[in-house]
């Protein structure tokens, strides 16, 4: 199969094939017509499955150039919205169509701007709100909407911000919906968004013959320790290893420098600046490891990693499919190492209990005793259990103190939302929204660890 045998635009397909972009995968191959045809879609393929021309090579073929804003595509993060942008950009290198990419935490001036220009708009929920509750985004023309990862969309607290969105779309519209599940949410916006939809099922694991899995049973205070061993010891190209807390990422990337292994860490609470620059330099093969919460392992384009480690496991099951779909992918093999103590026992008999996973377990190695700090080097309250000295979390910020949006991500309406509250929720719109996010397990959780910041 080709593109050309879609009947894909022969510009679009130039520019495709300058990507290097020849034959569709399966999700398109399945999608791409049905979008054509005008139908409503709901597509559900694995990460790396190429959904994002499933959508966006058909809907750059319906745009009309200087006719308004005809396609909105909402995205859970601001990585995803600006990812998503760049590709459709790319598709349409030879079309006359602009693009505007909508997010919180940057100044609002430009995208007003660039919303008075452009046809296709892709944004976040909260951003999105704000330009409508300005008047700065007309969605009276619009006659396609993507919801790209709804289901992470609907775990982070955005499913009534959406409802909110869609409601000032006209009712006659194609509606496209991708995620990995279908949850009672998603199909209530199936339900009363959504005209017959087909639904689109590509293949949703890695093969088995090219994604190997492992898992040790090691001590919580021997984990560093065997991930420092393993990373020197594998022949790794690219590695990703995930954690399921804000504040682990920091301290395993901490004392990876600290331990002369060059790591970048991506979590909710560093910078957009800052995660898109590491995420460009680990593809680009400047850096090879990155240290990542759950933000990581759904929707972004990071490339040819050869290895993941979950230094520990996610209380969702499905996200571990995530996180071992970063590897093996695009035919290459891969290998995915977890690294089991106690407290991942009952999340890892729930993953073994839902999912069919070839996963091995191996024998305990000899390996070099790394010190491991938990506090911060000038953190003057003294040694103690992670969580239980002078500084509550070894030098990082309590649960409590971690910031919320004034609205939670429920139940917002224009005419209450204060001037304070839509300056506020410029902020990052994935990382203030909802207690259910599994990225954003609090610190308080980090004390089951039982590190001591003398231990190895």
């Amino acid at each position: 199969m080709t593109f050309e045998k879609l009947n894909v635009n022969k510009e679009i397909v130039k520019a495709l094939t300058e990507l290097e972009i020849i034959e569709p995968t399966q999700i398109q191959e399945l999608t791409i017509p049905l979008i054509q045809q005008g139908q409503d879609v709901i597509g559900m393929s694995k990460t790396g499955s190429g959904k994002t021309a499933s959508f966006g090579v058909p809907l750059l073929e319906k745009v009309i150039p200087n006719q308004g804003v005809q396609v909105l595509i909402i995205a859970p993060t601001r990585e995803l919205a600006v990812q998503i942008s760049n590709e459709l950009k790319k598709f349409g290198k030879y079309m006359k169509i602009k693009v505007a990419t909508i997010f919180g935490g940057v100044a609002i001036g430009p995208q007003m701007e660039a919303l008075t220009k452009s046809e296709i708009v892709v944004g976040t929920p909260g951003r999105l709100l704000d330009h409508l509750q300005r008047t700065t985004l007309d969605l009276s023309k619009t006659k396609h909407v993507v919801l790209d990862e709804a289901d992470k969309m609907v775990d982070m607290g955005f499913i009534e911000d959406i409802n909110l969105i869609l409601s000032n779309t006209p009712k006659n519209k194609q509606m496209i919906l991708f995620g990995a599940t279908i949850s009672n949410e998603i199909e209530r916006i199936k339900q009363q968004h959504m005209n017959d939809p087909k639904t689109a099922k590509a293949e949703s694991r890695v093969q088995d013959d090219l994604l190997e899995q492992y898992y040790y049973n090691i001590e919580s205070r021997e984990k560093f320790s065997l991930l420092v061993h393993l990373l020197k010891k594998e022949n790794i190209q690219r590695a990703i290893i995930f954690c399921s807390a804000r504040t682990t990422v920091d301290i395993v990337a901490r004392n990876l420098k600290n331990a002369g292994i060059n790591a970048e860490s991506i979590h909710g609470k560093i910078t957009q600046n800052k995660r898109l620059e590491a995420i460009e330099q680990f593809n680009k093969g400047q850096q090879k490891i990155l240290v990542a919460s759950a933000v990581a392992a759904r929707g972004l384009d990071i490339k040819d990693v050869t290895h993941v480690f979950n230094y520990d496991l996610p209380q969702d099951p499905q996200e571990y499919i995530h996180r071992i779909g970063r590897t093996a992918r695009a035919g290459e093999s891969g290998k995915a190492i977890t690294l089991l103590c106690d407290r991942d026992f009952e999340s890892f008999n729930a993953i073994l209990g839902k999912y069919s996973v070839n996963v091995q377990l191996l024998p305990k190695e000899d390996f070099k005793k790394v010190r491991f700090e938990v506090g911060r080097r000038n953190d003057r309250s003294g040694p103690g259990r992670f969580g239980h000295s002078g500084n509550r979390s070894g030098g990082f910020s309590s649960a409590g103190s971690r910031p919320r949006s004034a609205h939670g991500g429920h139940g917002r309406s224009f005419k209450h939302r204060s001037d304070s509250a839509s300056s506020h929720n410029q902020h990052a719109d994935h990382n203030s929204r909802s207690k259910n996010w599994r990225d954003e397990v609090s610190d308080k959780d980090n004390n089951q660890f039982g590190f001591h910041r003398k231990d190895f």
